[in-house]
C-alpha cells in the first residue's frame, strides 16, 4: 500500500472515531436531558411526596433529640447514684451515715 492510501486510511479511520464520539455525546446529552426531565416531572406530579419526606425527617430528629435526652439523664441518674454511693462509704469511715426515713 502506498503512503497516499495509507494516509487516506487513516483519515478515514479517524473520521469514523471522531462520528463515533459525536453518537456517544448525542446519546448522553439526550440521556441526561431525559433524566432531568424525569426528575423534574415526578416532582411536579407528586409535589406532596416532598412534604412527606420532609415532614418524616422533622418527626426522626424530634424522636432522635428525645432519645438523646433520655440517654443523657440516665447518664446523670447513674452519676448521681455513683457519688450517693461514695458519700456514704465516705461517711461510713467516719463512723457517720445519712438518715433514712424508713417507712
Amino acid at each position: 500500500m502506498s503512503t497516499e492510501k495509507m494516509g487516506k486510511v487513516e483519515e478515514v479511520l479517524l473520521f469514523i472515531q471522531v462520528k463515533k464520539l459525536e453518537i456517544t455525546c448525542s446519546w448522553w446529552r439526550s440521556s441526561h436531558t431525559h433524566c432531568l426531565w424525569q426528575m423534574t416531572l415526578s416532582q411536579r406530579r407528586n409535589p406532596y411526596a416532598l412534604l412527606r419526606m420532609q415532614d418524616t425527617m422533622a418527626e426522626e430528629l424530634a424522636l432522635a433529640s428525645k432519645q438523646l435526652l433520655m440517654v443523657r439523664q440516665a447518664a446523670l441518674h447513674q452519676l448521681f447514684e455513683k457519688e450517693h454511693e461514695q458519700y456514704q462509704q465516705e461517711l461510713n469511715e467516719k463512723g457517720k451515715a445519712f438518715y433514712v426515713e424508713r417507712l
